[in-house]
């Protein structure tokens, strides 16, 4: 009875915050590359991942998932991202340390690439490049409380920096998995990114002031600091259902559906499914952000290959994605399982 009480307020908690903080702000918030979707998979399925969270992208989606892997995991992702010469990459390990518990160390980076510094004066280039990238590092933990319900939480470190200026904040991410007793439904939660705000400071901020202008003889050089705004983190709450319409030894299909509320755009539906042949071949098709106002995402599928060699799950993912006036998105995804 104790358990089931502090099941239920954490449940509540989750639900309370999502209500308080997912506001629309369209516009407000920093680091939106922490909403970026990670691995092919999740991709391939529309975003729709907060309740099925079965593998080491978990991390992102839904901490409570990584204490229900099977196995340990290894999974890195890469893709071109928007305009060329940009990029998101996100790696990350998940390490079971017994049935029940689990822990994870994540990577992710968008690197925007570099380019020739040019001014009114060199129009040509002043032979200077500049670049920008943002990244966060995150570590998980997540436990089963019981045998259908599991909680994890993520806490990240997040920089983002534009050539001699950056700022830095810090985030945690809550996720529980329940697994019904209607049919294994699964019920998903999350909420990711609640942190510090940010605030970009460097050398190009400081510049020269005469603060008496009207005299003459003072030092009209005093090195001063411009003070740019802070900027709250993405916020963002999710809910997901997921489950399988037939599981066998050859053929498993899963449907997922997920509704996210934002506090910087507006709430939309993510959905998708799978399907699995044998445990070598998988399909998935989805759509991403629906009912989102001025979506630029849509329609989603992928394929993936897995095979098992000397006790060792190899799995190479494709995703795809439209995103509107700036093309189709493809990402490419690699797990090792051990």
């Amino acid at each position: 009875m104790r358990l089931n009480r502090q099941i239920f307020y954490v449940i509540l908690m989750l639900l309370t915050a999502g209500s308080i903080f997912a506001q629309n702000k369209v516009g407000t918030s920093a680091a939106d590359f922490l909403t970026i979707p990670v691995g092919s998979r999740a991709t391939g399925m529309g975003g729709a991942f907060a309740a099925t969270a079965d593998d080491a992208t978990s991390a992102y989606w839904n901490s409570g998932g990584l204490s229900r892997l099977a196995t340990s995991q290894f999974h890195a992702s890469y893709a071109e991202w928007l305009v060329p010469g940009t990029s998101i990459n996100w790696a990350g390990i998940a390490i079971k340390l017994d049935s029940d518990n689990a822990f994870s160390i994540s990577f992710s980076s968008l690197d925007y690439g570099e380019e020739e510094i040019t001014t009114p004066e060199s129009p040509n280039g002043t032979g200077e490049r500049w670049d920008a990238m943002d990244i966060a590092v995150g570590v998980s933990y997540a436990r089963n409380l019981t045998d259908r319900f599991s909680i994890g939480g993520t806490f990240k470190y997040i920089q983002t920096r534009i050539w001699h200026e950056s700022a830095s904040a810090v985030a945690l991410d809550i996720g529980l998995l329940f697994t019904t007793q209607f049919n294994g439904i699964r019920i998903g939660m999350n909420i990711a990114n609640f942190g510090t705000e940010m605030q970009l400071a460097g050398k190009d901020l400081l510049q020269p002031v005469d603060i008496d202008p009207s005299n003459a003889g003072n030092n009209a050089n005093i090195v001063s600091s411009l003070d740019t705004d802070y900027w709250g983190l993405p916020l963002t709450f999710t809910v997901g259902l997921a489950g399988e319409v037939f599981d066998n030894e050859d053929w498993k299909w899963t449907l997922a559906a997920d509704a996210v509320y934002p506090n910087n755009t507006t709430p939309h539906l993510n959905s998708g499914t799978e399907l699995i042949w044998n445990k070598i071949v998988s399909l998935r098709v989805g759509y991403n952000a629906l009912f989102k106002d001025a979506a630029e995402e849509g329609l989603t599928a992928g394929v993936g290959l897995q095979y098992n060699i000397e006790g060792i799950d190899l799995k190479f993912d494709y995703g795809y994605a439209q995103f509107g006036i700036f093309g189709d998105i493809s990402r490419y995804s690699l797990t090792i399982g051990f």
